[in-house]
């Protein structure tokens, strides 16, 4: 078994392909409309699906927000260097929500970033991330 992708609802479908294309630096791998069900998927990511896992975003036709509710958390991303890439999202017209730094209780250096829809991307430092007996397997953002 492996992880295919990650499913968000979003109210509005070009922005949210700006930000995870053009700011995250993701590709557009696919999208179609489904008229009879009245609603858009599109699917993103940093590699074809076939050996990647990739998030999913599905736009529901008529429905511009949603309840985030209290239960979902975040995406993590591993990025090689979180100062620069948290400058190049801010240039590409992104959110940073926190600033890098090293997490409550630990050394980890994280950020968060906030997508048009106000789901939490957390970005993570790679450098130093894997110990000898668990390697990284967190996809890398190229800034």
């Amino acid at each position: 078994m492996r992880l295919l992708h990650t499913m968000l609802r979003v109210g509005n479908l070009d922005n949210s392909l700006q930000f995870y294309c053009d700011v995250l630096g993701m590709t557009l791998l696919r999208r179609k409309d489904y008229p009879g069900g009245e609603f858009t998927l599109a699917f993103v990511g940093y590699g074809d699906e076939s050996d990647h896992t990739v998030l999913e975003l599905t736009h529901n036709w008529g429905v511009e927000s949603y309840d985030l509710g209290d239960g979902y958390g975040h995406i993590a991303l591993g990025v090689d260097d979180i100062y620069q890439t948290c400058e190049a999202i801010k240039a590409r017209g992104g959110k940073v929500v926190r600033e890098p730094g090293p997490m409550k209780h630990g050394s980890t250096v994280i950020a968060f970033v906030s997508d048009p829809d106000g789901y939490k991307v957390e970005l993570i430092q790679l450098k130093d991330q894997a110990s000898p007996q668990e390697p990284s397997q967190t996809q890398s953002v190229t800034a």
